[in-house]
């Protein structure tokens, strides 16, 4: 229950404590008036005018410091590991602030431990189902129960695929969080950047059409190369794991003024219009084409985002015509936007 505390309308410490002094010698005063004119013996004045100082300091000071008593309490809470635990932030001076600062520490401590929980539920799935099924496998093979026949050596080395592609995801998220990702710019032809990330996803896809048109054909940008194709790399993935078969994927780059733009369109579900830009958040997968069955991590698009950033561009997610998604990378071709 919050205390009584009429003081908090006082911006500063230092006035909230000099009313408080101004206050006690004032009654104090008037007590000892009251007391020489009930004619009360001069030891018991200032001992009544004292005590009733120490009360009127007692209680108004426990209304100043009760915001710090609420702030040890969370904390202890926080070690806990409750974040929810917050303070009252009424009071105009230094230890509000204070306050203020300690409720939006508490609620990015949240996040953060939601976040964490996120992670720990969305690593543990997506590693249950390749080891599961590697496991099975092996287990057979070594029990006689099937033969290590090309079928069952290519399921194996799918899931394994998978596994490394989760790995290496976790590794490029922890080095863009930690910020540890110098970009090394340089002038990367389009057309040929979307040509080896098309023979990266021929690799497990290798029946999966993907169409390259790059209007000009030497159209150029400046990026990190490395950190582009990764990106591109990751769009592609995506758009081929929900494109229907026999339906071709579209890689497209065009000049937009002083900027770059690259298309990825699959024609696929499509994507909400609610989970368009929720997609773009780490461990969020749409709410009904990102599916866990997808082989999908809730990571690509979250790092694709971030490269993007890192160059000072910009990716939506679009309907695509007359159906499925269209990706859409903006960057400016110097490498810098004006």
């Amino acid at each position: 229950m919050s205390r009584f505390r009429p003081l908090d309308v006082l911006p500063s410490i230092k006035l909230k404590l000099s009313a408080i002094i101004i206050g006690a010698i004032a009654i104090a005063a008037l007590v000892s008036t009251i007391g020489f004119r009930l004619d009360w013996p001069v030891w018991i004045r200032p001992v009544i005018s004292g005590a009733i100082g120490v009360a009127i300091m007692w209680f108004f000071a426990s209304g100043i410091v009760s915001p710090l008593q609420e702030m040890a309490a969370a904390a202890t809470r926080m070690a806990r590991g409750d974040y929810k635990a917050t303070v009252t932030e009424t009071s105009a001076d230094e230890v509000g602030d204070l306050a203020r600062a300690f409720n939006a520490m508490a609620l990015q401590l949240e996040e953060v431990d939601r976040d964490r929980r996120d992670l720990i539920a969305m690593v543990s799935h997506e590693l249950r189902t390749p080891i599961t099924a590697l496991q099975a496998n092996l287990e057979n093979i070594v029990d006689g129960v099937t033969e290590a026949d090309d079928t069952v050596l290519a399921t194996m080395l799918t899931q394994t695929e998978r596994l490394g592609r989760l790995v290496s995801q976790l590794l490029d998220l922890s080095r863009l969080e930690s910020g540890a990702t110098p970009l090394s710019l340089e002038s990367v032809d389009v057309a040929s950047l979307g040509r080896e990330a098309s023979r990266e996803i021929a690799l497990h896809r290798p029946d999966q059409l993907i169409e390259i048109v790059v209007d000009p054909p030497d159209l150029t940008v400046m990026a990190d190369r490395e950190r582009l194709h990764q990106v591109l790399a990751n769009l592609l993935d995506n758009a081929t794991r929900f494109s229907p078969p026999g339906e071709a994927v579209t890689l497209r780059g065009s000049q937009r003024g002083s900027d770059v733009r690259i298309e990825v369109i699959d024609l696929g579900p499509g994507i909400p219009e609610g989970d368009a830009v929720r997609i773009f958040e780490r461990y969020q997968r749409g709410s009904h084409v990102r599916s866990t069955e997808s082989g999908g991590t809730g990571l690509g698009l979250a790092i694709a985002q971030w490269v993007v950033e890192l160059h000072a561009g910009s990716i939506t997610a679009q309907p695509g015509e007359p159906h499925g998604c269209r990706i859409e990378l903006d960057l400016p071709a110097n490498g810098a936007r004006s």
